[in-house]
């Protein structure tokens, strides 16, 4: 490492005696009809020699521009442009004197439209009101770049060690092919496997659905969505990848990748499977073999995971194998197919343990937990996108979706309890088996009717669900409770289980405008009707017959549960040139119903009305700068679990019963968000904040006996909140034509107030944490590139009971990534991470972790040879600590353990003329 510092220093030194030309060029973009003010036209600045970007900026909303920045040719050509006006050029020599002033430059209406033939803008960057265009041509990257390194190029945009991509401050949620999805929508799958070379231009808009963007409406405002272009010459042939490795500890990993563009017929398809915890191409993918339950989380190790599937690097061992298929097609004008398939399987074993520490009002105890998991998984996801334009003002969208999910595991579980003394109380074993099958249908129908030009439109949508699930479950666990009546309970048991549910939803809205294009009244109504059947048998086994043949009532159920909700609503929306405002008010009337057959005295009926509010507002500055503000009012009801007098003893040290008397939980969200991104100094801004107040919040409340055995139920509470928020700040500095470095900041807050009742006595635990962070990217040419990242994350728990002890806890994480390339054709990698975690007991407090590759690159760089090193120091750990309302735990469990790996890679592609994607060579 200090070789390559020292390396870095020194070809910084002799780089910085070459001569150079600072220059300062000012002036004012404005229409030559008119005479206003030109805002966001784009001025670049060229080199005469070879048409290379030297530096580019966009006029202000006075039409006022300054371009800063250093060259090496003192011969240059300046370039104006604006979409609907013809482009400006002027040629400039640079001097000494580098203030040049250009005064007030005049565009003329557009006159190059000459028989279909359109002459391409030669700038960097456009912008077409809500839409920011980046030309590829201008952005330099690696040679076979994929479109990942390609974002990383563009002012304003962040992608992270995930793959998550941001543009000033918002995250990408979806990324297109030519207007088009591709393999679901999913980002990372995009930009990770199609090559930069066949794009041609990258468009970044607001989030919409295709009913918004059909009808004309305003898209999410905090998300955004990118178009991926591709030339016309490129858009048909072949293209694809072909990856394998083998490694040390029997570790493998294999992929592949086919794409087949046809114009308007695009056809892919991927294979993938490793033992290396690698999700093999994206979390996007795995999310759908999953069918998105049980939420997508990331961790700080790099790691993601889709419900309790972890993938890169956390807990457990996961093998996976992916195999998938996409196919679009435009069959003719206003027909329009997508569909997908994917098919997963994954393995995943895991071992960890927790230490806690538990406070009560009057005494502490401790609880150790030993746990052992091995879970298979099958998953056949299809789904399609149907959408039908009959005529210009009546589009239909359809998208049906399957899932078909087998799942088997197997789990150990040993716990205990400890006293103050350290006294063994209670402890509890059990080994389960379980097997299910999961079918899962939906179909989501949109129908948009547009009404004459000034923005109205009527929309209708029906959604419809059917989950159905079959299983069993084996249970073998001892509970054994010691002191001065001590007792023993031992479980043999077999569950059947049968849930069903059958849930639709429909929403009609009618859009009536008041002023065109402006002002509108929204008239809304939501209908949802979710019936779910459950039906759980649970049989004792009999010593007799040597089967499951003891009905057990009491751990048994059987009940149908309905949820109705109708919401009349009505709402305004004002929309201007910078700004848009909207609010909406609709009163929820909601139903809920549970008929149980085993239990009729439990059976209920409860009816809940309710104020639903929406608002939002947002202001955009100029074209560099703009806030969002939005206050939402919701309602949620509690559910059946919560709601039914029905005392749960599956777990018999944590009895759980429900409360009929709970009231419908109130909750006020707030949030606001600030952006500004300054073109000509490359610098940028973004910062939010936002938080939840609850009223008649649901808190678990929990009495503990003396043998530790729990017992919980629920009741409503006020005075529960979070709230997160931060800030941004990066910077990219240009040294010279080979030199930058790129600086971020920033700082992230989080805190909560949580309600709990333990043995009567309310205590209420209030967090807060500040996480400021430092990071930098160095980078020459394109041979060397260090970018070392450090954070530290300050976390504080107090509590209002006066016996629990307050918390404070602190995580340090430095990282280190660098990549050389010396010689030309060899790229070194190397991912360096060091935590340290002071307050962690019992486990290992601090880890360096360093990961390297080498990749050379050979058959005219259309293959690579890779050695990738796991883990070289072996003390990769995942020890972490965390405070809840009434304990505190440390944790550790299975990680990937060090191992060495050898592969190869080809890509290949027939695109474009005779199969040879054109270079483009363009500096930034």
């Amino acid at each position: 490492m200090k070789k390559v510092l020292l390396l870095l220093a020194i070809l910084l030194c002799g780089h910085s005696f070459s001569q150079s030309y600072k220059f300062n060029i000012s002036g004012k973009i404005q229409s030559e009809k008119d005479k206003t003010p030109i805002e966001a036209a784009t001025i670049h600045l060229e080199k005469v020699s070879d048409s290379t970007v030297i530096s580019y900026t966009i006029s202000n909303d006075k039409g006022n521009f300054s371009l800063e920045g250093k060259s090496f040719n003192k011969d240059v050509k300046l370039y104006v442009s604006f979409i609907g006006m013809d482009s400006y050029s002027k040629r400039i020599s640079l001097t000494k004197n580098p203030s040049i002033k250009l005064g007030t430059i005049s565009l003329k209406e557009e006159s190059n439209v000459l028989d279909e033939v359109v002459i391409k803008s030669r700038a960097p960057i456009t912008i077409k009101k809500d839409t920011l265009e980046f030309n590829v041509k201008s952005f330099k990257t690696k040679k076979n770049a994929n479109v990942e390194d390609l974002l990383k190029k563009l002012p304003g945009v962040e992608v992270d060690e995930n793959g998550k991509i941001t543009v000033n401050g918002k995250e990408v949620n979806k990324i297109l092919v030519n207007g088009k999805p591709f393999f679901g929508n999913d980002p990372t799958i995009t930009t990770k496997n199609l090559s930069k070379d066949i794009i041609e231009k990258i468009q970044v808009t607001d989030t919409k659905s295709k009913s918004e963007a059909f009808s004309g409406e305003k898209g999410d405002a905090n998300n955004k969505t990118i178009n991926l272009t591709i030339k016309k010459e490129n858009n048909k042939g072949w293209f694809g990848r072909v990856s394998a490795g083998g490694g040390t500890d029997k570790r493998y990993e294999a992929a592949t990748m086919i794409n087949r563009f046809n114009n308007n017929t695009r056809f892919s398809a991927l294979a993938s499977t490793n033992n290396i915890n690698s999700p093999g191409f994206s979390f996007g993918e795995i999310q759908k073999m999953y069918g998105g339950n049980g939420g997508v989380w990331f961790g700080g190790n790099g790691s993601f995971g889709i419900g309790n599937r972890r993938f890169g690097g956390g807990q457990g061992i996961v093998t996976s194998k992916i195999a998938g298929a996409t196919y679009a097609d435009e069959y003719k004008k206003g027909l329009d197919v997508n569909a997908n398939y994917i098919f997963s399987n994954s393995n995943s074993v895991n071992d960890s343990r927790q230490n806690r520490e538990y406070t009560l009002p009057d005494r502490r105890y401790f609880s150790n937990i030993i746990s052992s998991s091995d879970t298979n998984n099958d998953n056949h996801n299809i789904d399609a996108e149907l959408d039908i334009e009959i005529d210009s003002t009546l589009l239909i969208n359809v998208q049906p979706r399957f899932i078909y999910n087998n799942r088997e595991s197997s789990n150990r579980r040993n716990e205990e309890s400890l006293d103050e003394n350290n006294t063994l109380t209670n402890q509890f074993t059990s080994n389960t088996i379980s097997k299910q099958d999961n079918k899962n249908f939906e179909n989501n129908i949109d129908i948009t009717k547009k009404f004459g030009s000034k923005g109205a439109f009527i929309k209708a949508s029906l959604t419809n669900q059917i989950d159905q699930t079959n299983g069993e479950d084996f249970n073998n666990s001892t509970i054994n409770i010691f002191g001065t009546n001590p007792t023993t309970e031992i479980r043999n048991q077999k569950s059947n289980i049968d849930n069903d549910l059958n849930s639709i939803s429909s929403r009609f809205s009618y859009r009536l405008p008041l002023i065109s294009q402006k002002l509108f009244i929204d008239a809304k109504y939501r209908y949802s009707r979710n019936e779910r059947k459950n039906r759980e048998s649970t049989f004792d086994f009999n010593n007799t017959t040597q089967d499951f043949t003891d009905f057990n009532t009491t751990l048994s159920s059987d009940f149908t549960y309905n949820d109705i909700t109708k919401t009349p609503s009505l709402g305004i929306v004002y929309t201007l040139k910078k700004s848009r405002f909207n609010l909406e008010v609709g009163q929820v009337r909601r139903t809920l119903e549970n008929i149980d057959r085993l239990r009729p005295n439990l059976s209920l009926e409860k009816d809940f009305n309710n104020l639903r509010l929406t608002s939002s507002f947002r202001y955009r500055f100029d074209s560099k700068a703009s806030i969002y503000f939005d206050y939402n009012l919701d309602n949620d009801a509690p559910n059946v679990i919560q709601l039914q007098p029905f005392s749960d003893v599956t777990n018999p040290s944590n009895i759980i019963t429900g409360n009929p008397n709970l009231k419908p939980s109130q909750s006020h969200r707030l949030y606001v968000n600030f952006n500004k991104y300054n073109w000509q100094k490359r610098t940028g801004f973004f910062s939010y904040f936002g938080g939840t107040l609850n009223t008649n919040q649901i808190v678990t409340k929990t009495t503990i006996n003396d043998q530790l055995v729990r017992n919980t139920t629920y009741d409503n509470a006020d005075g529960g909140y979070n709230f997160w928020g931060g800030a941004s700040y990066n910077k990219s500095i240009k040294i010279d034509s080979l030199t930058s470095v790129d600086v971020r900041m920033g700082i992230r807050l989080n805190g909560n107030r949580n309600i709990s009742f333990l043995n009567d006595v309310e205590n209420t635990a209030t967090s807060n944490s500040i996480t400021p962070r430092l990071g930098l990217a160095i980078k020459w040419n394109k041979v060397i590139t260090i970018e070392p990242t450090y954070n530290i994350d300050f976390t504080k728990t107090t509590y209002s009971a006066n016996s629990f002890q307050d918390q404070n806890f602190a995580r340090h994480n430095l990282r280190i990534r660098t990549r050389t390339n010396l010689p030309k054709k060899l790229e070194w990698r190397n991912d360096i991470r060091y935590t340290f975690n002071p307050n962690v007991i019992g486990f290992n407090k601090s880890a360096w972790f360093w990961n390297a590759t080498l990749a050379y690159s050979v058959l005219k760089d259309k293959g690579t040879i890779t050695f990738k090193a796991y883990d070289i120091l072996s003390q990769n750990n995942n020890a972490q600590r965390r405070a809840v309302n009434n304990y505190i735990e440390d944790s550790e469990s299975t990680i990937l353990q060090q191992y060495f790996m050898v592969g190869f890679s080809w890509k290949f592609n027939s695109l474009g003329k005779k199969g040879k994607i054109r270079e483009y060579d363009f500096s930034y």
